[in-house]
Parts: structure tokens; sequence; C-alpha cells
């Protein structure tokens, strides 16, 4: 009822704004207080009848009433309401990575491949984050919540030749300069992705362990690595953090002999 008062009273002081209420208590909420209701449209049926007797109830100092005062004043000022609601975004800076993905909350989004090492501002909501350049969007995409990359095609260069001196055929070759066993999890981690470029990151961070521990052992981290099917940055690092490139390999498991008999389906029987 309070909200439904005439809204020039709000474009007074805060006395005027205390003093609409104190009206609005007395003259719809007092006059309700005994009055028993079994449902919300009973009630806002109650409070819009009594809500037009007290703005079309005439002022004692002034011409007119509530109602006019309205008409005249307020209701020419006002704006249509957005069309879309409010919606709120965080911002943070962000820049483009050798793949030209910028990192939101460890999921990696692709932006105009000639912006490489650019400095950006990221629009983040609830459901879209949105990527701009000198006040520029340059890229908008659905946000997702999960680990992985969203990749715009037209966000990549043509045969990135931009970039050509990182390729994925360059980035094995390299690696094999460290060893078979490095340039296999390489070669098997660009193969993995949709994008291959979307490996880099991953890969260039794999061939930086080398520095931090030695070539020796990262190959042999790597070769731990394939055995065990852990074919990620994260993974390598822990192998050689805990020192379990130095520890010998566990034995291979035999895979279980297969089961025939005519009871037994199969999955093809499911598709």
């Amino acid at each position: 009822a309070t909200g439904a008062l005439s809204l020039h009273l709000v474009t007074g002081n805060k006395a005027k704004v205390e003093a609409g209420v104190l009206v609005a208590e007395r003259w719809i909420l007092a006059r309700l207080r005994d009055r028993r209701m079994f449902s919300l449209g009973e009630l806002n049926e109650a409070i819009a009848e009594l809500l037009e007797r007290l703005n079309t109830r005439r002022f004692k100092k002034l011409p007119g009433h509530r109602r006019a005062l309205f008409e005249s004043l307020d209701r020419p000022a006002m704006q249509p309401l957005p069309a879309r609601p409010y919606e709120y975004a965080e911002w943070k800076q962000v820049r483009v990575n050798i793949d030209y993905h910028v990192d939101i909350d460890r999921h990696y989004y692709s932006v105009p491949y000639q912006l490489l090492k650019q400095q950006l501002d990221a629009r983040i909501t609830a459901r879209t984050v949105e990527l701009l350049h000198k006040g520029r969007r340059v890229a908008s995409h659905p946000r997702s919540r999960r680990s992985g990359h969203t990749t715009a095609p037209e966000h990549m260069p043509s045969a990135h030749r931009a970039y050509a001196e990182w390729t994925p055929q360059r980035l094995v070759r390299w690696a094999a300069q460290n060893g078979p066993f490095t340039a296999a999890l390489i070669q098997r981690i660009l193969a993995t992705r949709v994008h291959p470029q979307q490996g880099f990151r991953s890969c260039l961070g794999i061939m930086r362990l080398g520095q931090r521990y030695g070539n020796k052992r990262l190959e042999a981290a790597c070769r731990r690595a394939l055995a065990l099917g852990a074919h990620a940055y994260k993974n390598v690092e822990a192998i050689l953090k805990n020192g379990l490139d130095r520890k010998p390999l566990p034995p291979a498991t035999p895979e279980p002999p297969k089961i025939e008999h005519h009871n037994l389906r199969g999955p093809d029987y499911y598709h």
C-alpha cells in the first residue's frame, strides 16, 4: 500500500517520506487490523479499495488530492521499465595467453587471436562472459561452471599463421629432445583436445617443469604419467613434487579374461 502512494512523496526529504508511511499505516493498515482475510487476493482487494479512497481524499491545506498530483507531476516524468531485469556483473582484468584464451574461474574462453598477450576487461555475470579491449567488446560466451575450454571457430587464425612458431608438430619435436616419453605425453595431450591449441598451455607448463626438476626427472615423470593414464600438467607436477619419478613403476594390471555366455547381452544390446 505504501509503495502505491503518490510518487511525489519520495522526491522530498526523509521526513516527508516517513510521513507518507505513517499515513498508509493509519488509513490502510489500521483499518484492516481487525479483519480476517482468507487469501492473498482478498487482502489485496481490500488494500486497493482503501488505497483508492486515500489517494482521492482531498488535502486540507492544498488544492486537489494525491491522485491529481501524481497525474500532473509524476506520471509525465516516468520512464518505461528496462526490457530486461538488472543483471549483477563482476569485472576483472585478464591477459590473453598464447592459446588466445583467457582464464575465468578455471575455464578458458577464446578471443580473437590478434589479441595475444593483450590485457582485457572481463564482465562476468551468472550467464555470460563478455571480454572487452579498450572499451570495445571483442568476445562473448555463455558462462561455464566446469573446467575446460570454450572456443569460437572465428577466433582461430587461418592455419595459425599468426603464431606459426607454436604448432602441435613443433611442440612434439621440442618435447622429443627431452625424451620419447615426454614427446608421447605431449602428443597424447594434443590429440585429446577438440582444437590442439587448447593443449598448448598444459604442454608448455610440462616443458617448463624440466627447468625446475631437470630433464631426466621430467622424462621419468612423463613415463609414469603415461603408464597411469594421467595426461595432465597437474599430474606430472604432482609426480615430480612427491618424488614418484624416482620410484619403480607399478606392475601392469592384466586385463581380466572375457566372459562369454549366452545370458550376457553386452552393451550393444541396448543401443
